[in-house]
């Protein structure tokens, strides 16, 4: 994809990855993503954010077709991941800016990460401005949205906001802008990226948007580092982040699990059903087929979290670990829960999900339901009362985040 204008002299130069399955080793992707860097024509040449590494030349030939790369003045570095700052010694290589700024974490983390001694380094304070000529760009640090080097730029004189991560999504695509998009197909896939990537920062949220708007910046068109440029949906946008980091419980649990000979599995249906019924929206997940950070898209605003393994080699199935792993990690909050399996004849894994739940913070009015063996019919019916017992926890749960 060529370069292209967003606004009057300003363009967006970055590339898109259209076969990229694997975000950041931890994420699944199934629409590809985009790197996505920002070019100003201005008195002071100026670049927002450069590409991961491995598409150091395409970017190069990207700016070379709006302006010689030697011409470009200043680089703002927003964030020193290597998807966005991988290929910036090559571009400082070739550019030879007279100013790089960062944010004073940034420049640490650009220390540590890059032989950098040589650059013209500049630290930039939360709030500070500078000059690209007839524009400007002021900065609002985001720390640990994501990473603790994080910040944003707005540029008034447009009313546009270079956001970073914040409001990123993973879509490659042809277009730039979210017109092209339906709204919920939108937010689905930032909220696919907010919980895999924003989610154990979400307390930071409300104080980043906070802080912007103490700034007094007009926002009009919101440009992410990953994904579509938002100019349709801006206000849409800022909504769906204050609603993503409130995870407030919806009427809706989340059954994952793993099995060896399907007795695990009939147990996940028989309490799926269970729930159904109750009126419970459901999410049935067996981790064999699905990647865990399709689930934890699904978790974030989920009342319950209902978690399965078989007893194996006295603990639980790799995958329910590796999910349960995941999951602590992105501490999810206002959350029930229910530990369930089968097992042959030591039955430890109800119990170890159990504590595993109990460890991220999970609240369990139930206790853990193991089976021995094959669950026959009274155990069914015993795992749907079950099942019922939890939609009536869920109902308090929902009613408490609504009322509360």
């Amino acid at each position: 994809m060529g370069p292209q204008e967003i606004k009057p002299g300003i363009y967006w130069v970055g590339v898109v990855d259209w076969n990229l399955r694997n975000f950041h080793g931890y994420s699944q992707t199934y629409q590809g993503t985009t790197y996505n860097a920002y070019l100003v024509l201005d008195e002071k040449i100026t670049l927002f954010d450069t590409v991961a590494w491995k598409y150091r030349e395409e970017f190069m030939c990207q700016i070379a077709q709006v302006v010689e790369p030697e011409k470009i003045d200043q680089i703002v570095v927003h964030h020193v991941e290597p998807d966005h700052a991988g290929s910036l010694p090559y571009v400082v290589d070739r550019t030879r800016p007279r100013t790089i700024y960062a944010s004073k974490m940034g420049e640490k983390f650009l220390r540590g990460r890059f032989s950098c001694q040589n650059w013209p380094l500049e630290t930039v304070a939360n709030g500070q401005q500078i000059s690209l000529g007839k524009r400007s760009a002021q900065f609002a640090e985001t720390r640990m949205l994501h990473w603790p080097d994080s910040m944003v730029s707005f540029i008034p004189e447009e009313k546009l906001l270079i956001s970073q991560d914040a409001f990123g999504q993973n879509i490659a695509s042809s277009e730039r802008f979210d017109d092209w998009i339906s709204w919920p197909e939108l937010k689905r896939e930032m909220a696919h990226y907010f919980a895999n990537i924003i989610l154990p920062y979400s307390d930071r949220v409300p104080k980043a948007l906070e802080a912007i708007q103490s700034l007094g910046w007009d926002i009009q068109m919101i440009a992410p580092d990953h994904g579509l440029i938002l100019q349709s949906h801006v206000a849409d946008a800022v909504a769906a982040y204050q609603e993503f980091a409130a995870q407030k419980p919806e009427k809706k649990a989340v059954v994952f699990y793993d099995t060896m000979w399907q007795s695990t599995e009939k147990m996940a249906e028989a309490l799926a059903s269970g729930l159904t019924a109750q009126g419970v929206s459901v999410k049935l997940y067996h981790l064999k087929s699905w990647h865990h950070s399709d689930v934890m898209a699904q978790v974030w605003n989920a009342a319950a979290v209902v978690a399965g393994s078989p007893t194996h080699n006295n603990n639980v199935m790799p995958l329910v670990a590796d999910m349960l792993t995941y999951m602590q990690g992105l501490r999810p909050k206002n959350k029930l829960g229910l530990a369930f399996g089968s097992y042959g004849w030591s039955g430890e894994s109800p119990d170890i999900i159990s504590r595993w739940l109990e460890q991220i913070g999970v609240e369990q009015p139930l206790d853990p339901f193991g089976v021995k063996h094959v669950p026959g019919h009274d155990t069914y019916r015993e795992l749907v009362r079950t099942a019922e017992s939890l939609a009536g926890h869920i109902e308090d749960k929902v009613r408490q985040a609504r009322t509360g």
